[in-house]
């Protein structure tokens, strides 16, 4: 989607993604589209918390960060803390993956919820009161097709619920900026509205040309300065950079050796992926769009999933 000003219509079929349907043109549109058979319904914060009485269903305030995220594109969030609540926090814990393995403090899911109300009352007032300690990930590898081997970081349990939290409060924003063609770890998205995308490019298109590009080793490389300053455009709570920046420095345990983590975010992490999308939002996503404003004199229509990123060419197109 997004092509020049407007977006793909006659190339992909076209679903509004909130109720506020709003305009299809990526660069300001409240209520992003998404391509193929995949909808946005799901995205985190979209309802309203009918459910207050049961504080394990619902967080309180999440619509109302996203509606003035939406509003004010420019806006800088300097109150975000206050929203990791213990009910926030089991609400963040239970959507964890229950059979996960344990990272380098040897807790399980199941461990951790036989005294949950005390261990998460515990981990709020560490966040809050800047006590809270990130652990080393703790390294482990699975091989690739190609015979190598991704390193995998598995985090702490308190270190994932911590992390689930902050995603849900962050995503509120973050789902108002990202653009369309953005697939990878976002609500209500998968690999599969992904491909839908890019088929129906292929099959209903005359196609110029069609770039894949994969950004080699992205996780391990990601740069903590930049990534820090983007995350400032829209967060003003020191806080909660502070807490982000704990996760990015806390180190990699391997076979019982600590190693400092100066560039890069583990690729297992909870916080990752929302992390690597705000990077390439500010990178790549917005260069995109601003590129095909100003330069591009056909259509020009991209698909990013993560780090993996696939622009086509339809017309002619004058690149500089």
């Amino acid at each position: 989607m997004n092509g020049l000003r407007e977006s793909d219509g006659p190339i992909v079929p076209v679903k509004p993604a909130n109720k506020g349907g709003g305009s299809q043109r990526c660069a300001s549109v409240p209520a992003e589209s998404a391509e193929g058979r995949g909808s946005t319904e799901g995205n985190a914060g979209q309802s309203a918390a009918d459910g207050m009485q049961d504080p394990r269903k619902a967080s309180i305030g999440l619509p109302g960060i996203r509606e003035a995220a939406r509003r004010d594109r420019t806006l800088r969030f300097t109150g975000l803390m206050h929203h990791i609540t213990e009910s926030l926090l089991i609400e963040s814990y239970e959507k964890l993956n229950h059979r996960a393995a344990p990272g380098i403090d040897e807790v399980t899911w199941e461990a951790y919820g036989e005294n949950l109300r005390a261990n998460i009352a515990d981990l709020k007032d560490r966040l809050h009161s800047g006590r809270y300690r990130a652990r080393p990930s703790l390294r482990q590898y699975i091989p690739k097709p190609d015979g190598r081997q991704r390193p995998l970081g598995i985090a702490a349990l308190e270190d994932k619920v911590a992390q689930q939290a902050l995603v849900t409060i962050l995503t509120q924003i973050y789902e108002v900026d990202f653009k369309g063609f953005s697939y990878g770890f976002r609500p209500g998205r998968s690999q599969h509205d992904a491909l839908d995308a890019l088929s129906v490019g292929l099959s209903e298109r005359s196609i110029q040309w069609v770039l894949d590009a994969d950004i080699q080793a992205f996780f391990d490389r990601l740069d903590h300065d930049w990534l820090l300053r983007f995350l400032e455009h829209r967060i003003g709570d020191p806080r909660v950079l502070r807490l982000i920046r704990k996760w990015l420095r806390a180190g990699v345990s391997e076979e019982g050796e600590w190693s400092p983590t100066r560039i890069g975010t583990p690729q297992g992490a909870v916080i990752s992926p929302l992390l690597a999308n705000v990077y390439l939002h500010y990178v790549l996503d917005l260069w995109i769009d601003w590129w095909r404003n100003h330069f591009a004199h056909g259509d020009v229509v991209v698909i990013r999933y993560a780090d993996d990123c696939v622009p086509r060419r339809y017309k002619e197109v004058a690149m500089t």
